[in-house]
């Protein structure tokens, strides 16, 4: 048998010269977070909803709620621990922002000077569901200017912060305080939904505008839920599948992308006018855009025949649902919340959210973080805030007593397998660059 090139390149010992990985780098990606630019981004959050529920009775402060004021440096160490380089932390925007051009920094130079400590990113959240007192509710038209001033200030006093979600969840904020009659203003009807999103979607944009002047180079996650009514009827059921649509007219707003006819009808309908939609669309808003989507099981429901609502989850999941706002938006993407109440199966339920991310970042979708949320249980979640129950929900990498629950060991399982990822596959060329993001550009 005449000698074959693996022989001679043996002899020469070059047989072990390949690239095995195929990476720039030959790495298959174990090993804790770095946090390095080319890393995936790994993430843990702390809740801090902070909506006015009970007909203005109330705020639920869930930072205050689940002890986070009061141990915010054993969950800041908590999260080191786990070797996670980034956290979603919010604000606590009712208790800093106190009036126009008055703030209270007290708490937050104290939270972020020990993040920034530890070597941990903050993924700043300024506004989760509420706002201050002052200000009233999401039908304010003035939130939009006042809320910019308040980025701007929190941009300028933390320099050195680059992530930021300006506003969370802003379909479900809006739907829940505008339509469902559930949070803050409290009404159920379409017109305050849309003022409501319209506001929000507007006080975004101009975050990200006052941002951008203190830091050029921003990296601007937009969270927002991933969910899906799937319709069991015979006969199809326009409002349903109206409602599967409206849960991107947010985002649409945000970044200038025209909805559908019967959307648009719709926002119009509500009261947003020709002008308003005309500012909307004249562009995305500045910084290095990141679309986040939050995946919960229950974001799923089948509306029966009868109208009754059970839980789908998984029928799409969230590849299924990240691919469709990828497709709409073509913009990098991110698992920016998950959970499930059952603390039994959460180690379960975090591996099948990783596998989606995985399986879609095979797909070729730039898939670049994944969080679980939150680092500790949460409070009255089962009821969406609206009842004061006091009822914990297990969701937790740890429990309230900051105890680790089994979901946090299956979290260091993942990280120590996956942890040194790639931000991208074969994207070391692609570092997250810290130059000003340029607009997106059709060809």
């Amino acid at each position: 048998m005449s000698e074959g090139f693996l022989d001679i390149l043996k002899a020469a010992s070059l047989d072990d010269s390949a690239d095995s990985y195929g990476g720039a780098a030959g790495r298959h990606g174990d090993g804790l977070p770095t946090g390095t630019p080319n890393n995936f981004m790994f993430a843990t959050g702390i809740e801090c909803s902070d909506p006015v529920v009970g007909e203005g009775r109330f705020r639920r402060d869930q930072m205050a709620e689940c002890g986070h004021y009061e141990h915010w440096q054993q969950d800041f160490k908590l999260v080191q621990d786990l070797g996670l380089k980034y956290l979603r932390y919010g604000l606590s925007y009712h208790l800093t922002h106190l009036g126009p051009g008055k703030y209270d920094w007290t708490f937050a130079d104290a939270a972020l000077g020990e993040l920034k400590r530890l070597g941990i990113t903050p993924i700043l959240d300024l506004l989760h569901f509420g706002v201050p007192d002052w200000l009233g509710d999401f039908q304010n038209p003035a939130l939009p200017l006042h809320f910019a001033e308040y980025a701007a200030a929190v941009a300028r006093r933390y320099p050195w912060i680059r992530f930021y979600t300006p506003v969370n969840e802003i379909y479900v904020t809006a739907r829940s305080s505008g339509l469902d009659g559930v949070w803050n203003e409290q009404l159920k009807s379409p017109a305050g939904f849309v003022t409501a999103m319209k506001h929000l979607s507007a006080a975004s944009i101009l975050a990200c505008q006052a941002i951008v002047q203190v830091r050029p180079d921003a990296v601007i996650v937009q969270s927002e839920s991933a969910e899906y009514l799937h319709d069991v009827s015979a006969i199809p059921r326009p409002e349903i599948h109206l409602h599967n649509r409206l849960n991107c007219a947010a985002l649409d707003l945000l970044y200038a992308h025209a909805p559908d006819a019967d959307v648009l009808m719709y926002l119009m309908d509500g009261g947003l006018t020709r002008p308003e939609f005309d500012w909307f669309m004249k562009g995305e808003p500045p910084g290095h855009q990141i679309v986040g989507n939050d995946y919960y099981g229950r974001n799923e429901q089948m509306v029966m025949p009868g109208g009754e609502r059970l839980l789908a989850e998984d029928v799409l999941g969230w590849r299924e649902l990240a691919r469709r706002f990828y497709r709409r938006y073509r913009k990098p993407v991110m698992h920016t919340e998950t959970n499930s109440f059952d603390p039994d199966t959460n180690p379960n339920w975090l591996w099948k959210q990783w596998v989606n991310v995985m399986q879609l970042r095979r797909e070729g979708v730039p898939v670049v973080g994944f969080t679980w949320y939150s680092l500790t249980d949460q409070i009255d979640w089962d009821t969406g805030l609206a009842e004061r129950n006091g009822r914990v929900n297990p969701v937790g990498l740890y429990d309230l007593a900051r105890n680790p629950r089994p979901v946090g060991d299956a979290y260091r399982e993942l990280l120590k397998n996956f942890g040194g990822v790639s931000l991208l596959p074969h994207g070391e060329m692609f570092d997250l660059t810290d130059q000003p993001a340029s607009l997106k550009v059709e060809v």
